[in-house]
């Protein structure tokens, strides 16, 4: 069991509300079958809550409700299972190349019982025109300009790609400009987000895309 602190039980409980038991179970999984399987690295074990599912969960706040998502490199889930627990509103669509990620990711959501979850194998760019979506989530995938190459076509001219950065999330804006605007991003900016409830906030970079 991998234990919470006392802040990181409060986060959890007021993200995950009811649901927490089955993020505790997720991240049971991260912490065993995960590591197991080349997914989360050992090391990661006593910052799977703060720095890995609290980290991206906080960022349901940001969806609107009802919103279909897909969330491309999805890996370990991070962020789409922690927004498919936090969020049974949500649809998520959890893009991802790799074969053993896939198998992984449908057993874990087997496992929690998630119907608002999706998974596809593919590259982001293979399942253009075939996801639909009003929001694209991201962690951990690439750059700005080559995440945002990746990711807005995926929107089909309208929605928001929403994804979790660090300290360098102006850098990348700053680089990526010109390829954000060609794509159709009309509007972008640096959000932090559970600044109230996490000892260290979200960085997102949000981009509202719309056809011109």
């Amino acid at each position: 069991m991998v234990d919470l602190s006392v802040d990181e039980a409060n986060a959890a409980k007021a993200i995950f509300g009811d649901r927490l038991e089955l993020a505790k179970r997720y991240v049971e999984h991260l912490a065993t079958s995960g590591i197991e399987r080349g997914l989360i690295g050992p090391r990661e074990v006593p910052r799977l809550w703060d720095r890995h599912v609290l980290n991206c969960a906080v960022i349901a706040e940001l969806i609107a409700d009802g919103a279909r998502v897909a969330d491309v490199g999805s890996g370990a889930g991070l962020p789409g299972l922690c927004l498919a627990i936090a969020r049974p509103d949500l649809y998520l669509t959890l893009i991802e190349p790799l074969e053993r990620r896939v198998v992984w990711l449908e057993e874990v959501v087997m496992d929690l019982g998630l119907d608002n979850v999706e998974i596809v194998r593919a590259r982001a760019e293979a399942a253009i025109g075939k996801v639909e979506c009003s929001v694209v989530t991201a962690r951990a995938v690439s750059a700005l300009g080559t995440l945002a190459t990746l990711t807005i076509p995926l929107l089909g001219g309208r929605g928001e790609l929403l994804a979790i950065k660090g300290r360098s999330a102006p850098e990348e804006i700053a680089k990526a400009a010109k390829t954000i605007k060609k794509l159709g991003g009309i509007q972008t900016e640096v959000l932090t987000v559970g600044g109230d409830i996490l000892l260290e906030p979200t960085t997102v970079v949000r981009v509202k895309v719309a056809r011109r």
